[in-house]
């Protein structure tokens, strides 16, 4: 890899060089908003990285954190995806040319990908939701998942291994305190 001034081959190692190179105390990844309720009511199956088309003042509003993922998903047209339903609140410094705070938001992907969860989504049912926004090296990222919808049972179970799991936790913390 150029610049790097690494011999590396394979498709993992240059994912490696890459992080190698990306890293520094000044760049690094700030979470904005997370899609907790995404979590609980989707099975997540695949994770994308994808950019996102921002006006003006967005930017500034999500840094401040006024950002809402609730009941947002993306959406496959013509060959391009768009996130649909995210509340970016008007910045409050804002001025007449402040942005829409419903619009649909143009995201940035390769075509291919695009095209093949296009196929996906249509065939089989699956939806595509936004899990989290954050700011990676500057710039605005969506991480949106390729999910199926969970079933009440399932929710439930999810609720009963988490509980279980919390109790386990608490008896070895009282055994480790009674020592």
């Amino acid at each position: 890899m150029k610049g790097l001034g690494l011999c590396l081959s394979g498709n993992q190692d240059f994912e490696n060089a890459r992080r190698l190179r990306d890293t520094g105390a000044a760049m690094g990844e700030k979470t904005i908003v997370q899609n907790r309720r995404a979590r609980h009511d989707y099975h997540i199956l695949e994770r994308f990285e994808v950019g996102i088309s921002l006006q003006g003042t967005e930017v500034k509003s999500i840094r401040a954190g006024h950002i809402t993922l609730k009941d947002s998903y993306a959406e496959v047209e013509g060959g391009e995806m768009y996130l649909v339903g995210v509340h970016i609140a008007p910045y409050e410094q804002g001025n007449i040319y402040n942005h829409d705070p419903e619009r649909r938001r143009k995201l940035l992907m390769h075509k291919r990908e695009i095209l093949r969860l296009g196929q996906t989504i249509a065939e089989k049912g699956f939806t595509l939701v936004p899990l989290r926004v954050y700011f990676k090296n500057g710039r605005a990222k969506v991480e949106i998942g390729l999910c199926r919808g969970k079933q009440t049972v399932d929710k439930r179970h999810a609720i009963r291994e988490r509980e279980q799991a919390r109790e386990v936790d608490r008896a070895i913390k009282d055994l480790k305190r009674t020592k």
